[in-house]
C-alpha cells in the first residue's frame, strides 16, 4: 500500500532500525512537544504515534521497560488504563471520531512493533476512513498533519495532567 501524505511514515519504513527502546526514550526525553508527548502521569504516559494508523493515533505506556501485563504493579496499571480512559474522552471531544480500536499487541507475531515495551494502541475511527483508497488504490490518506493534530490535543492533557498527573 502506498501512502499518499504521510511522509514520516516512508522514514519508518526505509529508515535504519536503531538499537534501543524508543518508548524508553521517549519518556526519558524532556522536550514533549518534540517527542509528541502529550501527557505524563505518575506510572504511565501518552504520546502520540510517529507513524499512525489514523489521525489521532495515540500510545499509552508505561514508563517501565516490561513486555507482559503480569509484570505491572497494580499503581502502573490504573495509571495506564486511566490515561487510556481519558485519551478515549479528548479524542472524542477534539477530533469527533464515529468509533475507536483499542488494543495491545503482545509479541511479534500478534503484530507488536515494538515487542519489549507493551503500550496500548489508541485509533480514532470515522465512518469512511476505510474507503475505495486503501481498499481499491492502495493508497491511505492522512488528512491532517502530526503537528496539528498535536496542537489540537495538548492542551486537553495538559489541563488533565495538572489535575492528577505527575
Amino acid at each position: 500500500m502506498e501512502t499518499l501524505w504521510a511522509p514520516w511514515r516512508m522514514a519508518y519504513i526505509t529508515g535504519p532500525r536503531e538499537g534501543g527502546c524508543i518508548l524508553c526514550e521517549k519518556a526519558a526525553g524532556t522536550d514533549d512537544p518534540v517527542n509528541l508527548v502529550l501527557a505524563r502521569g505518575r506510572w504511565a504516559y501518552v504520546l502520540m504515534n510517529l507513524y499512525p494508523y489514523n489521525n489521532g493515533h495515540l500510545l499509552v505506556a508505561p514508563y517501565r521497560h516490561c513486555d507482559r501485563l503480569a509484570d505491572l504493579s497494580p499503581d502502573e496499571l490504573l495509571d495506564l488504563m486511566r490515561w487510556l480512559q481519558r485519551s478515549e474522552t479528548f479524542l472524542r471531544e477534539e477530533l469527533r471520531p464515529d468509533g475507536f480500536n483499542i488494543g495491545l499487541n503482545l509479541g511479534k507475531v500478534a503484530g507488536a512493533g515494538m515487542e519489549d515495551h507493551l503500550h496500548l494502541h489508541v485509533v480514532p475511527r470515522w465512518s469512511g476512513d476505510t474507503n475505495f483508497m486503501p481498499v481499491i488504490g492502495e493508497t491511505k490518506v492522512m488528512p491532517e498533519h502530526l503537528a496539528a493534530t498535536y496542537a489540537k490535543l495538548a492542551p486537553r492533557f495538559a489541563a488533565s495532567s495538572r489535575e492528577g498527573g505527575r
